[in-house]
Formats: structure tokens, sequence, C-alpha cells
């Protein structure tokens, strides 16, 4: 009897066991993927860009916190600090990683072969090294170029500057980005006969000096997707107002800041295309049929408060596309 008794016992224990493994099994979470977000430093433009990775993941089913783990880091500016944490990211065995910037791709590109690397805002990807293949990327990178609609906006500088005879062109030497953008807009300017001269700084601290010599010698400014001057951007403003030049940026968040117009690519848009490509790849999708993708089209963004300050007349037509299609700073 007492055999029986233990018998009995012991399946009731094993058949506990076996509903307890069971159980286990189907409540325990799914692994949530780590995604390394790597910024170089705050601005506007590249802080908008990061919002919009993040709605683009979640609207590719990552919701931040609860399906997907978003290692945000900010370099602030500082190549060592891109470094460490693009080591970070690694050491961690992130799934997958997202490059705000050149420098920052860069930087991340450097520490794994393996992992895939998502470009945000990289302006010129070939041309810095990290695809060769745009259309079908052959290593673990791939992405997303802001690269500014540059017709569009040499047309709008002309059309607002009827009497333009010298226009000055501003960049930072050692932002890959930038020097990609001017290189590709001095071409422009020569096949349409705009004269400019151009002007280059190492570093923000020079950004003052410079602009006050350029002022003296140019009726208008153009600055390209560049990091360092959009985030002293003020300065370049107040240099300009005391000079009565009128300042035509890249990026939208610059005309915001002080600039008067431009035809740009949405920032907060361009990061949702990162996002979702980054979700895409998660899921599964190859790096080899995901082609880098480019923003065809600029949109209009006026200061009007600006150009009124500056003695600039917009034309009505601008005025109605930049309301209904862009956007109007009053």
């Amino acid at each position: 009897m007492k055999r029986l008794i233990t018998f009995i016992a012991a399946i009731f224990i094993f058949l506990g066991f076996a509903f307890f493994q069971s159980n286990t099994k189907q409540t325990a979470k799914p692994k949530i993927p780590t995604v390394g977000l790597l910024q170089l430093m705050n601005q506007p433009a590249l802080a908008q860009i990061q919002k919009g990775v993040i709605a683009g993941l979640k609207d590719e089913g990552y919701v931040k916190g609860k399906t997907v783990k978003i290692d945000y880091q900010n370099a602030q500016g500082n190549q060592s600090n891109l470094k460490s944490m693009s080591e970070k990211f690694e050491n961690e065995n992130a799934d997958l990683m997202i490059g705000i910037t050149t420098p920052s791709s860069l930087a991340l590109a450097d520490v794994t072969k393996k992992t895939p690397i998502v470009l945000g805002a990289v302006t010129d990807p070939k041309g810095a090294g990290l695809v060769k293949n745009e259309d079908h990327p052959e290593a673990n990178i791939t992405g997303v170029s802001d690269q500014a609609p540059l017709k569009e906006q040499l047309s709008l500088i002309r059309k607002l500057m009827p009497k333009l005879k010298t226009l000055g062109i501003i960049y930072t030497s050692s932002d890959n980005s930038a020097v990609a953008q001017y290189k590709l807009f001095t071409k422009l300017c020569r096949q349409e006969n705009v004269k400019y001269k151009v002007y280059s700084i190492s570093n923000s601290n020079d950004l003052n000096q410079v602009s006050q010599t350029m002022l003296q010698n140019v009726d208008a400014v153009y600055v390209p997707t560049d990091n360092t001057i959009a985030g002293a951007m003020q300065t370049l403003v107040k240099n300009a107002n005391n000079a009565n030049v009128p300042i035509f940026p890249a990026v939208d968040t610059m005309v915001k800041q002080g600039g008067v117009a431009t035809y740009s690519v949405n920032q907060y848009k361009l990061g949702i295309m990162t996002g979702r490509m980054a979700g895409r790849l998660l899921k599964g999708k190859k790096i080899s049929k995901t082609p880098v993708e480019y923003v065809k089209h600029g949109e209009l963004t006026i200061n009007l408060k600006q150009a009124k300050k500056l003695g600039i007349h917009i034309p009505d037509s601008l005025l109605k596309t930049a309301k209904t299609e862009g956007e109007l700073f009053k």
C-alpha cells in the first residue's frame, strides 16, 4: 500500500513539474532586440531626426521600452565619445546600430563588420566610404541620405535675390557631409553662372571672425548641411543681420533659427524613413536587398519675419506653397 501511495505521489510530482515547465515556456517573454542609436551632437536638425527614428521604428511595431530597447547615446560633438559609445553598442551585442550623421556612422563602421548599421542623415554614403554599391549594399551597411535638393535651393536664392552679384558659401572643413555638399553646390553655381566666394572654418570658434570677413564681400550666404554651423547658427545670424545680408541654409531648422528660406529635406520625415528601414531589418530583411534611400523633393520653408527684417520680398505663390506644403514662420 505504501508503495502504491509513493508511486501515485511520484506521478503527481512528475505531472506537476511537466505542467510547470510547459507553462513557463508559454509565458516566457520573447527576446527584445537592442538598437544602438548614436548621435553626433545637440542641434535642432539632429534632434528632429532622432525623434523621427523612434516614430519610424514604432511604425514597424517596435515600441521604445516595450518591444525594443533603444540605447541612445549623444557624443556632444566629441570624436573620442563616438568611438567609446560605438564600442559600447558592440560589447552589449546590439542587434542593430543607427548612426545619425556621417561621423557617427563612420565610428560604428569601425567597430563591426557584422551587425547591421543604418545610416541616418549621411549626405554621401559612397563618398564617405560607407557603402560601395548603393542599390545593392554588399556589407552590413545601408541607410538614408540627407542630400539636399541643391538645384531647387539655388533657384530659390536667385528668385529672391534677382540682383545677386556674389554668393558667399561657408562650410566646416572637417565635416564630410558639408564638404561633399559644398563641392556639388559650387559645381552647380559654375553651371548656372553664379559668382561665388567660398569660406571655411575648422570649428565653431572660427565662425565669428570668418563670417564677419565673408559678410563684407557677399550679397547673400549659403550654408550646406553642416552640423558645426547649425550648432552655432545664432553667431552667424547675428553677424549677418548686422551686415543686412540674408542667409539661405540647406536645412529647414536653420531657417527657423534665422535663415530666410530654403527647399530642404524634412529632418523628421528623414528620421522616420531611417527608423522604418531599421525596423524592416530587425524583422529579417537582408541588407543586400535594402538600397540606400534618398528624399527626392524638398519642402519649402520660409522665415517671413526674417525676410521682412532684411527687406526681401517673398512672392505670394511661394508663401502659399510654404503654408500648404512646407513651413512658414511668421
